[in-house]
């Protein structure tokens, strides 16, 4: 799944397992939640990857 529907559900997780105090559910939340955000600092390293990459060759109508 993608980053903001990881950190969506593991909110929902989260949120559901503190109101019906089951400690599992919550866990699994947070893990879903921390899965998201890893995933969302991937995408981050690899368009600045690309960024640097790309920089280095000349866009069109540039000499």
């Amino acid at each position: 799944m993608g980053e903001w529907t990881d950190k969506a559900k593991g909110k929902v997780k989260e949120v559901a397992g503190t109101a019906s105090g089951d400690r599992e559910l919550e866990a699994e939340g947070k893990r879903d939640s921390a899965k998201g955000a890893i995933k969302g600092k991937i995408e981050d390293a690899k368009r600045a990857i690309k960024d640097a990459v790309d920089s280095d060759k000349p866009r069109r109508g540039e000499p």
